[in-house]
């Protein structure tokens, strides 16, 4: 499926729009391959964009003062990437965003998504409901954070998302979860997808 078709389909599965809004919207939209290792936003840059995967796998990540990785996210198709607080008032990045497959995605501006908004009401409300979706997954990721134990932490990502496991090192799924590498091994001795 191309880019366009997936995006459409994407955005039919919060709200109408017929297919010439469709066509308009999507100039907007700027088509972008990225290699694998490739950073899209770098800490210390001013962000203002944000990415729509339509292939590949991509880790929002920073790093603390130990130089210890921290992933935020990962992002896999028809999912949103940024560094969403300093896209929100385009504020340099404390978040740096790579790919860790080579991928495919969509780049839309500050700018645009704002022109878009204002032209198209449908539009803007598409990007609220995803928006909203973000906040509510953000929300239980932090609760389950602090109040889940690492084994439960481990097997509700499973249960989520088991094509990460398929995609993702256990290097990463550790970092991403908050725990070593070697916590990670006894927590998913059943999983056989170690890479």
């Amino acid at each position: 499926m191309d880019a366009k078709t997936f995006l459409r389909n994407h955005i039919a599965e919060i709200v109408e729009i017929d297919e010439d809004t469709f066509e308009e919207v999507f100039t907007f939209f700027k088509p972008k391959l990225v290699k694998r290792k490739e950073l899209l936003i770098r800490g210390g840059e001013t962000v203002l964009q944000e990415y729509f995967v339509v292939k590949g796998c991509l880790k929002t990540f920073c790093h603390d003062e130990h130089g210890r990785e921290h992933i935020v996210q990962f992002a896999l198709e028809s999912w949103w990437v940024s560094d969403f607080p300093a896209h929100a008032s385009q504020a340099r990045a404390t978040m740096c965003v790579e790919a860790l497959e080579p991928c495919e995605v969509l780049e839309l501006t500050y700018e645009a998504r704002e022109q878009i908004c204002r032209k198209w009401h449908a539009m803007e409300h598409f990007f609220r409901k995803k928006s909203n979706a973000g906040y509510v997954a953000l929300q239980k990721r932090i609760l389950s954070l602090l109040q889940n134990s690492a084994q439960e932490k481990y097997d509700l990502l499973l249960t989520q998302y088991p094509q990460l496991f398929q995609r993702v090192s256990k290097t990463l799924i550790a970092a991403y979860l908050g725990v070593s590498r070697e916590t990670l091994s006894r927590l998913g001795k059943h999983d056989k997808h170690d890479k």
